[in-house]
């Protein structure tokens, strides 16, 4: 599928992995319609949502490409929000050729002392949310003749690991619904895929993810992600935004390509 003049959708796209795949779609001549919840404050989390005012940046930024670009505040676990955000798009963009389900949320601890309403919280976003967006965007696709899902899953979603099974399990859902959704969207020339982000220092990293790996791998919190990635990558780098926006371009543009899952990941993960 050729990107340029083509329309898309890429939830939580105000910054880090959202924002990257944002740019590399207005690179390649598509236009951009950037949704994110625009409500830093979650209670259940340990750290910050992105605000309003770093969305409509990023807004700025996909424009300074040559395409047109809109901010959308949805949240992603509700229905009406989803089916707004799809309606939206149509009438500011004039229709949906591709839509990026990235939007997503991390919490860590073990099991035994994870809250019920952190897990909820967790599967709403990361899970629900990518339904409900699919759900709301379908038709819309389907009246373009066609189009491309890309999903944001993970390494995570590949392997399971301790003190993350909530993320795990979200990420591992994420997988088996993307492949459920090729098959049953391939008729319509819709393609389903996922891709698998590896190690990136985004927020999420940087503020729940370091003083976790720290302890486990003798290093202080601000050595723990370089420590990290050199031991678990055949590469021995971490990944970028920019990164997992080109495969996400690579995926919407390549035409007999469904139900795959990605790794973008350095060698971290391989099947």
């Amino acid at each position: 599928m050729e990107l340029k003049g083509k329309c898309a959708i890429v939830t939580g796209a105000a910054r880090g992995i959202g924002r990257g795949m944002a740019l590399k779609l207005a690179d390649a001549g598509a236009n951009v319609a950037l949704v994110d919840v625009g409500n830093p404050a979650d209670a259940t989390l340990t750290y910050n949502l992105a605000a309003q005012t770093e969305l409509n940046r990023t807004v700025e930024e996909v424009k300074r490409r040559g395409v047109r670009a809109t901010a959308i505040l949805a949240d992603v676990t509700r229905w009406g929000d989803c089916q707004r955000m799809a309606s939206e798009v149509e009438s500011a963009l004039g229709g949906i050729d591709i839509l990026c389900n990235n939007a997503g949320i991390i919490a860590v601890g073990p099991v035994e002392s994870f809250s019920e309403q952190t897990w909820d919280r967790l599967m709403g976003v990361n899970v629900k949310g990518v339904f409900l967006c699919s759900k709301a965007c379908v038709p819309a696709l389907r009246k373009r003749g066609g189009g491309a899902i890309v999903n944001t899953a993970s390494v995570a979603g590949k392997t399971g690991h301790g003190n993350v099974a909530a993320y795990c399990t979200s990420k591992f859902a994420v997988v088996g619904f993307t492949q459920s959704l090729a098959e049953e969207l391939g008729p319509d020339n819709i393609r389903v895929n996922a891709v698998c982000p590896g190690f990136l220092h985004t927020a999420m990293w940087s503020d729940v993810l370091d003083p976790v790996v720290a302890p486990s791998l003798g290093v202080n919190r601000e050595a723990a992600f370089d420590a990290y990635v050199e031991r678990n990558t055949f590469l021995r780098r971490a990944q970028t935004p920019d990164d997992i926006g080109d495969a996400v371009v690579y995926l919407c543009r390549a035409d007999n390509i469904t139900g795959v899952a990605l790794n973008v990941a350095g060698g971290a993960e391989m099947h």
